[in-house]
């Protein structure tokens, strides 16, 4: 029978299960209704009715001799009638009549007091764990933070710039949200299914893994977290960042698609820096959002397929202001291609601009279609940064 009611209730409310409000509220519900004992609740509803039932019978023998209510269907009406308050007095005429009517009426004041209390204890537990993180977010196509540490910080600050529209879930152990307003907060094991579930997972677009401290126990915490994700859904972009370098080839056999060593990123840059000054504080402008120019991944129109590298440089910066810096073709980003190097159907531009124009960057669902591993046509490619040998390399030499 439940289920033959929830089938029948599906669609029409299938719009509004689909907000992230309603989603979080049918999980506390179903909470909720875990504890709830329904052989009380069946008992109690039997009560009321036979108690209800009981009152018109006697309100039927009392009335008999007035005539005032016709049979005990009459009588019955008239007593859920006075219990829900719109009952009429002068149907009763007898003393007994109108006690009993008054304890109808009793009755139906204490049922309402009791829906209310219901509700407002409801409400209650739906805020007090709502802001305790032990809710469900609800959201799609979000990005699904697991783990927190400086490096957490300083992405959702970034993340909450204004070209940044995706919704914000961290999933973290701690008793209060120290991501604060407008990040969605669901306390939890980033490595446990159930967390995660509540996260939203398997509707999210990607998820970043944080190490909570830099030892390498965090780091083996983080694998387990990438596990998880991967096996609960496979098709969300995970991206992890790495303490040792020496622990990238576990993430790559948990599947991780992106994989950042902080230490060896801020050695490379800062050796770079010293070699070349000013590489630091450009490399920062382009990857942070605000004024000036970013870095983006875009799609290509179809009349660009063809070009050679010349001519793509000059088309975009002719057409959307952007410098061209690499192409990336069926996941390998080849930077700066060679003069003979043609766009072929399905590659995409890696530029740097202010605006883009009529182009959009790829989010992050169409970027992970787009990025299906197949075997490379440049043998002789070198990866240009070893943690993502799969991801970046540079140009082949012209022999």
């Amino acid at each position: 029978m439940r289920a033959a009611v929830k089938r029948v209730l599906a669609v029409p409310l299938r719009p509004l299960v689909a907000v992230p409000i309603f989603k979080r509220v049918s999980f506390h519900l179903k909470r909720i209704s875990g504890d709830v004992d329904l052989h009380f609740f069946r008992t109690l509803l039997l009560a009321v009715i036979g108690f209800v039932f009981v009152a018109a019978f006697l309100v039927t023998v009392f009335e008999v001799e007035k005539r005032s209510l016709h049979g005990l269907g009459d009588s019955f009406y008239w007593a859920v009638t006075t219990v829900i308050g719109s009952g009429d007095s002068s149907y009763v005429n007898s003393p007994a009549g109108f006690i009993i009517g008054w304890l109808l009426a009793f009755f139906g004041v204490a049922i309402v007091a009791t829906l209310t209390a219901a509700l407002v204890g409801f409400v209650i537990d739906y805020l007090l764990k709502e802001g305790q993180g032990m809710g469900a977010a609800g959201y799609e196509n979000h990005i699904v933070v697991c783990g927190w540490n400086s490096t957490a910080r300083e992405l959702i600050e970034e993340l909450r710039g204004d070209e940044f529209t995706s919704k914000i879930v961290l999933v973290h152990d701690t008793e209060s949200n120290p991501a604060g307003m407008g990040v969605y907060f669901v306390r939890g094991d980033v490595t446990n299914s159930h967390d995660l579930e509540r996260a939203g997972i398997a509707q999210a677009s990607a998820a970043i893994v944080f190490p909570a401290d830099g030892s390498n126990e965090a780091d083996m915490r983080s694998i387990l977290a990438v596990l998880a994700i991967e096996s609960m859904a496979p098709e969300v972009r995970t991206v992890v960042e790495v303490n040792n370098p020496k622990h990238v080839e576990h993430f790559e056999r948990a599947h991780a698609d992106e994989i950042l060593v902080t230490s060896t990123l801020a050695s490379r840059l800062l050796a770079r820096s010293a070699l070349y000054p000013g590489l630091a504080e450009l490399i920062t402008d382009i990857v942070s959002g605000g004024d000036g120019s970013e870095l983006y991944r875009v799609a290509l129109p179809d009349d660009y397929v063809d070009l050679t590298t010349d001519e793509l440089s000059a088309r975009l910066r002719q057409d959307h202001e952007a410098t061209l810096l690499a192409v990336v073709r069926d996941g390998v980003t080849v930077a700066n291609p060679k003069a003979d190097f043609r766009l072929r159907p399905g590659d995409d531009a890696v530029v740097v601009a202010e605006s883009l124009g009529s182009l959009s960057p790829l989010d992050h669902g169409n970027a992970l279609e787009r990025d299906e591993p197949v075997l490379s046509d440049q043998p002789h490619a070198i990866p240009a940064v070893p943690v993502a040998p799969n991801r970046w390399r540079r140009a082949p030499s012209a022999s």
